[in-house]
């Protein structure tokens, strides 16, 4: 260790670098969608797909969604997300290469949440 950093600053060193996010930019953009079925959006010649990779979905008009990667098979995958305004052809998707987190506690014992996190009991 370097003798001119002392111990209190080289432990912060070390926590920024375990908490760091290492996700690369740009992320890959997508125009392939084949087709949308019900709350389905089926994407061809994406390259390494993942399970339960969180995508964002770009809306013609410019909204932002979030979905998750149901399943994959080879270059398609098939994600989840509500379909309303998805246009084949003019939506783009970007995959992010994170999975969904979420950080419990006590307090959220007993409690029920909808697949995003927010809750829906009183």
């Amino acid at each position: 260790m370097d003798p001119r950093i002392n111990e209190k600053e080289a432990a912060a060193i070390h926590a920024a670098a375990v908490t760091r996010n290492y996700s690369l930019q740009p992320r890959l953009d997508y125009r392939t969608v084949a087709g949308v079925n019900g709350p389905l959006v089926i994407l061809d010649n994406v390259k390494f797909p993942k399970f339960a990779e969180i995508v964002e979905l770009t809306l013609p008009d410019g909204t932002k969604r979030s979905g998750q990667v149901l399943e994959v098979q080879g270059k398609r995958a098939v994600v989840f997300e509500g379909t309303a305004g998805v246009d084949a052809r003019a939506t783009h998707v970007e995959f992010t290469g994170d999975t969904l987190k979420m950080r419990g506690s006590e307090d959220m014992l007993g409690r029920v949440f909808t697949g995003d996190g927010t809750r829906i009991d009183k």
